[in-house]
């Protein structure tokens, strides 16, 4: 089970596991804690209390000491898995819905004639389509973009990372995604 670490603003910083968390617990580094507690780690006895030592561990936790995180000013990381979760498994040219074997990265501006690898100019294509599409922008090959590629924020990039994510993370997480995001959907 994996825990939503945030910094003390409350931004996301990463997914740790519970036993990661417990350690920022042992060394009273938590801040503040939302959700409910997703795992109960038990060590050894206590030898003043006899006691066995027991550590509930919250499913979001927030970092005391850690310094802000800057993370949200940075683009996420570009991978096919997270793209196609943002564009829904849907092909930006056909608009049918498709297995992700069946799925391709698909630049709208080819990186052949100087298009980048970034979130702006990647969709998710069948792989039909992309070679229908071929070396050619999209009005060359008579296709129009069924949807809009655009640069996920930082809470939906903690969403498309493909997690087994709880109801309270990502009731958390999904309060801070912008109303015009396809997560919505």
């Amino acid at each position: 089970m994996d825990v939503l670490q945030l910094d003390v603003s409350g931004r996301p910083q990463a997914w740790i596991t519970a036993r990661e968390a417990a350690v920022i617990y042992a060394t009273d580094g938590v801040a503040w804690t939302l959700g409910d507690p997703c795992a109960v780690l038990r060590g050894g006895v206590q030898r003043a209390t006899g006691r066995l030592s027991r550590i509930e561990v919250h499913s979001i936790i927030a970092v005391r000491g850690t310094i802000p995180s800057r993370a949200w000013r940075q683009t996420p990381a570009l991978s096919n898995t997270k793209l196609f979760v943002r564009d829904r498994y849907i092909c930006a040219y056909c608009g049918h819905h498709h297995p992700a074997e069946e799925l391709t990265r698909e630049h709208v501006v080819p990186t052949s004639r100087g298009g980048q690898d970034t979130w702006l100019n990647c969709v998710t294509a069948c792989r039909a389509c992309n070679g229908r599409k071929g070396n050619r922008l999209p009005e060359e090959a008579r296709m129009s973009l069924v949807y809009l590629p655009y640069v996920p924020s930082l809470h939906e990039d903690m969403i498309l990372r493909g997690r087994r994510i709880l109801a309270d993370q990502m009731e958390f997480l999904m309060a801070s995604v912008p109303r015009s995001s396809r997560l919505h959907g």
